[in-house]
């Protein structure tokens, strides 16, 4: 077999050299198919990902808005049970002065007026 230029060594033929480019051109097209599908489910697990923290979050807020109406109605009825105490000892207060009244008036009267100069006195300054 005689080398002709067609056919030297080291040399590829004009369709050779198509095919080859053919064939990178569907490699590096398959390749970019390859890369835009897996951009494309990157993107689905990010919006997956940031709709399962927006539902964990959600249900984080609930249950803390939940506990914090828990604590606040818990608080109330402490307030309330306060308020009733305060009210029963003001009350047991003011049955025992009436019943030092009637017992000693007169001394109830001098207390009275002791507290009322003091007061006068005091309102001066």
């Amino acid at each position: 077999m005689a080398n002709t230029p067609d056919m030297a060594p080291g040399r590829t033929t004009r369709s050779a050299r198509t095919t080859g480019n053919r064939a990178g051109a569907a490699t590096t097209s398959a390749r970019e198919a390859r890369l835009e599908d897996q951009v494309a489910q990157l993107q689905d697990d990010i919006k997956a990902i940031a709709s399962t923290l927006a539902r964990l979050s959600n249900e984080k807020v609930n249950e803390v808005r939940d506990v914090a109406k828990s604590e606040a109605r818990h608080l109330q009825r402490q307030g309330q049970h306060v308020v009733e105490d305060v009210q029963e000892q003001a009350s047991a207060l003011e049955q025992q002065i009436k019943d030092t009244i009637r017992e000693k008036p007169l001394t109830a009267v001098a207390s009275a007026l002791g507290i009322g100069f003091i007061l006068a006195l005091l309102s001066r300054h």
